[in-house]
């Protein structure tokens, strides 16, 4: 009876080790079931924090008349900026929206201009004139916030600014009210660079050249 049983058993050990080395390494998914271990999906890696704030603040569709009708393009304005005291204004044409805002963006890129921020507002009053957009921009006390409404407050929000106060004057275009913004943050001159009375009176003392001997 022994002698029966061995080879039986013998079969039955090289069947066990057959569906050992057939079955799916750890994580596979085995009969569809959930819970049996990861699904060998790569590690989700963290979104990258974008180093500019891209901001499309008008979009619209121009035309232009040719000989066999009109041609319609479409026209970006984007203001770009690292909320750091730099920021830039661009507008570009493009066949499609996609076009004109890359266009655009990289225009914006190529003309950042830096702002004197001092606690969060400027250093001192400011105003611009472009075509007939006129800006107002006037220096806060903190905790005032951002007193401006439409694309002056888009500049202001990207360029790093937290508390000022605003005034559109003239035309309410958004392409010169921008432009208009971004030369009056280029006029501010930083706190460092003030020339005040005292310096004005040591200044002239300083260049004066010693007066001449009188001859005998």
């Amino acid at each position: 009876m022994a002698e029966n049983t061995a080879p039986a058993q013998a079969a039955a050990e090289q069947q066990a080790q057959a569906q050992t080395q057939n079955r799916q390494p750890f994580g596979g998914r085995q009969g569809g079931g959930r819970g049996q271990g990861p699904r060998g999906r790569r590690p989700e890696l963290p979104p990258e924090e974008k180093q500019f704030d891209e901001r499309v603040v008008h979009i619209d569709r121009v035309a232009r008349v040719v000989k066999g009708g009109r041609r319609f393009r479409f026209r970006a304005l984007v203001v770009v900026g690292d909320r750091r005291n730099r920021v830039g204004v661009g507008s570009a044409k493009g066949a499609d929206v996609t076009a004109a805002v890359t266009k655009a963006t990289e225009i914006a890129k190529k003309h950042f201009i830096s702002v004197p921020v001092h606690n969060g507002t400027i250093p001192h009053e400011v105003q611009s004139k472009v075509s007939g957009a006129r800006i107002l921009i006037i220096p806060a006390a903190p905790g005032t916030g951002l007193i401006a409404g439409g694309t002056v407050r888009t500049v202001l929000e990207v360029a790093g600014v937290s508390n000022v106060l605003s005034k559109s004057l003239g035309s309410s275009n958004k392409t010169n009210a921008a432009y208009a913004t971004i030369a009056a943050l280029e006029s501010l001159v930083p706190a460092s660079k003030w020339v005040t009375k005292q310096d004005a009176k040591e200044k002239p003392a300083a260049q004066k050249a010693p007066a001449k001997k009188a001859k005998a």
